[in-house]
């Protein structure tokens, strides 16, 4: 039984396309996660101002939200291998221009600012492609471990090897090191990216005088939203998630252990590796497990119940429970997102996925900076304990409302998907 939960999990690396395909992801994720810290550092070494340092941390955020929406449109009308390559290497060819220009020493704040632009824009574009051409690359049956890969690899890799490797080789030399690891991460994902076969390439074009206008396609992709119960409704759940759960998360959690216990900043690390641990576990556990019969209803009631445990870190101010209730917190998120990135390619028309995955992408986005921004002012108004209480409470019974009015069991019979 174990070994067959281990060869699901691990089938879809026998194809050689997903094999390229997860490593460049791999070794993109881990450039990102390295240039986050690269960044700061160099950021310090210019200007030592919390100011600078938030203007241009903020640059990469506002890259990925500009080009969000567009990056889908994108990926919906041309070749999706062709946008792997031109975002890795156009990404690779910016980071050596940075690495460069810190070598010399003659890099300046506007240069670090514009790098972390335009890889926020690269993720707008490279990420609906890559959905979009998994489901050319693998059956369908194997989507769902393949996403769970990738779930585990984001904290292992991007919050957890990248910055670790990062802060080290900083600490060890000085940013503009860290730099030439980044580019050369970035130029490795792109001549792996090159060798992916071009198999959404063998269909004829349609002719540029036939396509809609770029705006055409997007009211398309919204329309299709709107008009998809069961998806329309997870996105307004995802997003209300979104917003009331990822304030307390990133902006208050470091005031109560602050409060709480005497090494705060280690803590809080711990708690933080905690919550990337879990996602990765519970990525891991359902890509080894057959699609849910209630694939819906499992995925909204593991992201709705899955915050419960926030309220036990309102109110426990033991180190073991608050580490405890945020792994589950995170395996269970980690667990929703696998499935829904395996609904929207298998539900969702091949044609319109890039598109809703950026919507997908553009709804999550638009929400994550209003939660951290309302959630210092709120902590003024409501006890930070409190705050965590109304955020495990709240989100179980709005996903009682999205799985009644998104018809979500009505999907589930009239299009199963537990074949393997």
């Amino acid at each position: 039984m174990s070994n067959t939960i281990k060869l699901r999990a691990l089938r879809p690396l026998a194809s050689r396309d997903y094999r390229l395909l997860f490593a460049a992801v791999s070794i993109e994720v881990f450039g990102t996660g390295m240039w986050t810290i690269v960044m700061v550092f160099q950021v310090l070494a210019l200007d030592d101002s919390p100011l600078a340092l938030s203007a241009v941390a903020t640059g990469m955020s506002l890259g990925l939200f500009a080009f969000s929406v567009l990056g889908g449109v994108v990926a919906d009308r041309f070749s999706k291998r062709r946008i792997l390559i031109t975002v890795q290497g156009s990404t690779a060819a910016i980071m050596t221009a940075v690495a460069v220009l810190s070598l010399t020493g003659n890099i300046e704040l506007w240069h670090v600012a514009a790098a972390s632009f335009a890889m926020g824009a690269g993720s707008a574009f490279f990420y609906p492609a890559y959905s979009a051409y998994l489901p050319v690359v693998l059956p369908p049956e194997q989507l769902l471990a393949a996403n769970g890969l990738e779930g585990a690899l984001r904290p292992s890799m991007g919050q957890g090897l990248g910055p670790a490797l990062g802060g080290v080789i900083v600490g060890m030399f000085f940013p503009a090191i860290g730099a030439v690891i980044v580019a050369a991460s970035y130029a490795i994902a792109f001549v792996i990216t090159l060798f992916l076969s071009r198999r959404d390439e063998h269909t004829e074009p349609t002719p540029p005088e036939d396509r809609p206008s770029v705006w055409g396609d997007l009211r398309a992709g919204v329309a299709y939203v709107a008009r998809t119960r069961w998806l329309l409704w997870t996105l307004i759940f995802g997003s209300s998630l979104a917003l009331i759960v990822q304030g307390p998360i990133e902006v208050l959690l470091p005031f109560l252990t602050r409060d709480r216990f005497e090494d705060a900043e280690a803590t809080f690390g711990f708690l933080l590796a905690a919550y990337g641990i879990g996602g990765a576990v519970g990525s891991l556990i359902v890509s080894s497990l057959k699609l849910p019969r209630r694939y819906l209803t499992f995925m909204i009631l593991c992201w709705g119940g899955g915050t419960l445990p926030l309220a036990v870190i309102g109110v426990a101010d033991n180190l073991i429970l608050m580490l405890s209730a945020l792994f589950v917190v995170g395996a269970l998120t980690g667990a929703g997102v696998v499935v829904w990135g395996t609904l929207l390619q298998r539900l969702v028309p091949l044609d319109m996925i890039g598109r809703v995955a950026s919507l997908d992408f553009f709804v999550s986005i638009a929400f994550m900076p209003v939660s951290i921004a309302i959630a210092g002012p709120l902590s003024l108004l409501v006890p930070i304990p409190i705050i965590f209480v109304i955020a495990g409470v709240i989100p179980p019974a709005l996903a009682l409302i999205a799985l009644l009015a998104g018809r979500m069991r009505q999907t589930e019979d009239s299009q199963p998907l537990d074949a393997d």
